[in-house]
């Protein structure tokens, strides 16, 4: 009987402590756990203390111990397998870039209504969604390595990259992502039509877009000149959509001395041959694309006696294919190293020698690279645009994933104002780029008036060199949005960033596209600002009440830019150089907000577009007006700001 009765009682205990084991685990309230199982050992039941230890490292398909049985009847067996808990933060997820994007899609529907580039957008975008973005990051974490030798010793000078990089190139020409810009199957708006492709296409292309770039300013160049032998065969290849002909062309300028300052910094000299071609001999610093089919190069040709013509009177643009010999051997070229960059990793860039390159033709003016710029340059503002959309749609699909404080990132309004002021930078920087876009295709169609010609001489650089500076900010911030998984290299997000600080750099650095500004105003003097005054004044905003406030602080703005130049025409040079910058900030941001203002007025505006142009208006739109008032320009700061920055201590 006393035995039955001590079972009995037992049962009971358990019973009890379960459950208070269980309420307690509930509540995660430790000391009382410790407590509870202090009393349990004591009267000799059962170590809960030991078996909570023993359920963090049992293996599996082991026997489970009285003790994690007992866990388990609680409910509270969290680390009994997985060890690092149960909880895991949800990816953001990249949704077709295409149908995410609400101003891409009503930009077209506005400019390009017809259906055959909306169709192949909306298939590109699910294709760039659900497959390029994998071939992206894959040759992004498989960047290209120079393998200088091959086993039995002999140069070969092999740029290996990965499989995902040649997917790239095939890619490039089934889409027709440098052919439709030539093909001009949509008139006026083909530019637009191929810089939207690009666009969409630009994050995920693990940097293919950078030859593309350079493939589209190649055949610009070529096509400038007349397709004649020997380019006609490169320029079909160059504009092909059969990807087993299509050629990328690399662009091998740079030198030692100076990447911009091309006049004093070309030391590659072509010598003359006896047949009529030429051969270059030089070193080249910087080669983008180093893979490519063929090159735009620059040197200095040689007369019969060897001199050379300096200054940029003697510089010419050269055609040069890149081909091996029997044995492998670049022809005249060797490959010295690949550069080790901040970014763009995923694009091989290297140092050549130039021993001997064969050129079949004399070289070209150096007036030629104008077309080439402003190609390259509209293809850096279209990635700027493109990087800034990319880490909005990221960041604002993270924002319906991730908890903090008790709720969704998208229910706290200080994240919302924030991915809000991320979104209208990439507005204007989106309006402005194809406007660029739509100006190159009205000159190439033929269509352009003589202001329409220098307004796309003006804004080409300020297009670039703002969307740039803004790419990089709007990044950063998009990587705070994600916390510390922004800064962690296998989430892909800090290569958004770091990719993005070439978009500030290559193709001219903002003061020297700043000061091209300014050369741009002095050779047309002073049509382009007449074509921009002219452009950017806002019409038929009028009868919307709702965009006054913008309508008006544009207009406000615009006053102030018309004073600041005719105050600068009567100031000694330098003055204007010293405002250089902060001039084409007030170009750029004056007239974005002319854009959204005027984006906001048509038919199938939404409520959004409203709300973009106004927000865009609360900038100071003229800053170069704001610190010409508080004497930033005056030439006696030159000195001081040197001193400022050269600044040493006292000796003694």
């Amino acid at each position: 009987m006393e035995i039955k009765i001590k079972k009995t009682y037992k049962a009971i205990h358990e019973k009890l402590c379960v459950k208070l084991w269980a309420e307690l685990a509930r509540r995660q309230t430790r000391v009382w756990l410790c407590k509870l199982a202090t009393y349990l050992k004591e009267i000799q039941h059962v170590d809960i203390l030991s078996g909570y230890k023993s359920a963090s490292v049992a293996e599996p398909g082991t026997r489970r111990s009285n003790e994690e049985q007992l866990w388990e009847a609680a409910g509270y067996l969290p680390f009994s397998r997985a060890k690092i808990g149960s909880f895991f933060q949800e990816r953001p997820v990249l949704k077709n870039p295409f149908l995410e994007d609400a101003l891409l899609r009503g930009y077209l529907r506005r400019h390009l209504p017809q259906e055959a580039p909306f169709s192949d957008l909306c298939a590109f975008g699910e294709r760039v969604a659900n497959e390029v973005d994998d071939w992206g990051r894959e040759c992004e974490v498989t960047p290209p390595r120079l393998v200088h030798f091959d086993p039995w010793g002999r140069r070969v000078d092999h740029i290996v990259t990965s499989p995902a990089w040649k997917r790239m190139k095939d890619l490039s020409a089934q889409e027709g992502l440098v052919a439709i810009g030539y093909e001009r199957s949509f008139g006026e708006w083909s530019r637009v039509y191929q810089m939207s492709k690009l666009y969409i296409f630009s994050p995920s292309s693990g940097l293919y877009t950078c030859p593309l770039a350079m493939t589209d300013g190649a055949a610009k160049v070529i096509q400038s000149i007349g397709v004649s032998w020997p380019v006609d065969e490169a320029y079909g290849r160059l504009t092909t959509r059969q990807p087993e002909r299509f050629w990328t062309s690399g662009q091998w300028m740079t030198e030692r001395q100076g990447g911009s300052d091309v006049a004093s910094g070309t030391e590659t000299v072509a010598v003359p041959q006896t047949d009529g071609s030429y051969k270059l001999h030089g070193f080249k610093w910087f080669t983008s694309a180093t893979d490519a089919d063929m090159t735009l190069t620059l040197a200095r040709a040689q007369d019969r006696t060897g001199a050379t013509t300096p200054g940029s009177r003697g510089l010419s643009l050269f055609y040069g294919e890149v081909s091996r010999d029997e044995d492998g051997r670049l022809k005249g070229i060797e490959v010295q190293r690949l550069k080790d960059k901040l970014g763009t990793r995923q694009m091989p860039t290297a140092e050549l020698l130039l021993d001997g390159l064969p050129l079949s033709e004399e070289g070209k003016g150096v007036a030629s690279i104008a077309n080439m710029l402003t190609i390259t340059r509209i293809h850096n503002s279209t990635s700027a645009a493109a990087a800034m959309r990319r880490v909005v749609q990221l960041a604002r699909d993270y924002a319906t994933r991730r908890t903090a404080f008790g709720k969704l990132l998208k229910d706290h309004p200080l994240h919302m104002q924030t991915l809000a002021r991320m979104e209208v930078e990439t507005r204007g920087a989106f309006l402005l780029v194809m406007d660029v876009c739509r100006l190159l295709g009205r000159e190439e169609n033929g269509m352009a008036t003589q202001l329409d010609a220098h307004l796309l001489r003006l804004l080409t650089p300020v297009a670039k060199l703002y969307t740039g500076k803004q790419a990089v900010a709007v990044v950063s911030e998009g990587l705070e949005s994600f916390g510390g998984q922004g800064y962690i290299e296998d989430t892909g997000l800090p290569g958004l960033l770091r990719d993005a600080q070439v978009l500030s750099i290559w193709e001219g650095t903002t003061n020297v596209l700043s000061l091209d500004v300014l050369r741009s105003v002095a050779r047309s003097s002073g049509m382009v600002l007449h074509a921009y005054f002219t452009h950017a004044k806002v019409r038929g905003a009028s009868n919307v009440s709702s965009l006054a406030p913008a309508v008006k602080a544009v207009d406000g703005a615009l006053s102030e830019l018309e004073d600041f130049v005719q105050i600068a025409a009567t100031r000694a040079p330098g003055y204007l150089e010293l405002a250089a910058r902060d001039l084409a900030y007030s170009l750029a941001r004056i007239y974005m907000g002319a854009l959204l203002i005027d984006h906001a007025c048509w038919k199938g505006a939404s409520s959004s577009d409203t709300y973009a142009a106004l927000r865009w208006c609360e900038h100071d739109l003229c800053p170069v007006a704001t610190k010409q008032a508080r004497g930033c320009y005056d030439l006696s700061t030159a000195p001081l700001d040197a001193a400022l920055v050269y600044d040493r201590p006292v000796q003694g």
